[in-house]
């Protein structure tokens, strides 16, 4: 069952969907982060892009954590609405260790070119990633995280399962609108055939609920819709 909080979304004890908002020209785009907590560790999935520090704050603030006690970044994947607001982060809370995959991992730290960078944006954000992750790792947060690897949106994506809850954090791997899982944005997306076929190791997992960072919320016959969009791959 979700939870709501003004824009927070409760999932289950210990994770939360965050909304944050930005002006996109005359439009607002809204993303939205997960956060994970339990006794040890605040850690938030993907940052959003840059500037969005005041809202994570007060999203964070409404799940009951200070910005302080964040001690972990996640992130799924290198593209700049998702690193833009590590810089921020770390200037505001200090040491802040971030965790990704090893693919993703130069463009992250900034010794290659984000894949799909905007020159109108300026220099990339860039944060040095402490712990590399990947396929079948389990994360011991929140009750226990399962890393999927999920490329093709870009080579090092993963998604992650949170076995306790029967929630998937989707980063790119789907988009979803008013509950509908769509698949990859194909726009966004440099390999979409490979990004299919990622798509459809999510039919191993009982998944309950997914949460897709562009679209939010999608718990009505998740397994039913990931399994139709796997007859795509």
């Amino acid at each position: 069952m979700v939870e709501e909080d003004g824009t927070l979304k409760k999932i289950a004890d210990g994770i939360a969907l965050l909304d944050l908002s930005v002006a996109m020209g005359n439009q607002q785009m809204v993303v939205h982060p997960t956060l994970l907590w339990d006794d040890k560790d605040v850690i938030l999935v993907d940052t959003g892009f840059p500037g969005m520090l005041t809202s994570i704050r007060d999203e964070m603030e409404r799940a009951g954590f200070a910005l302080e006690r964040l001690s972990k970044v996640i992130l799924t994947h290198q593209d700049y609405d998702h690193i833009g607001g590590l810089p921020e982060i770390q200037q505001s809370v200090g040491p802040v260790e971030v965790l990704a995959h090893d693919f993703d991992r130069p463009y992250i730290e900034g010794e290659k070119l984000l894949i799909k960078h905007d020159p109108s944006r300026g220099t990339p954000p860039r944060a040095k990633v402490d712990q590399l992750i990947g396929e079948g790792d389990i994360l011991p947060y929140a009750g226990g995280l399962r890393v999927i690897f999920t490329p093709g949106h870009t080579p090092g994506h993963i998604s992650l399962y949170h076995p306790e809850s029967q929630s998937l954090i989707t980063g790119d791997a789907t988009v979803s609108n008013d509950g509908e899982l769509l698949g990859p944005n194909e726009k966004f997306t440099p390999d979409m055939p490979l990004a299919l076929k990622s798509l459809a190791r999510f039919t191993d997992f009982d998944i309950k609920t997914a949460l897709c960072y562009h679209g939010g919320i999608c718990d009505h016959d998740v397994n039913a819709q990931f399994a139709r969009l796997a007859t795509r791959a």
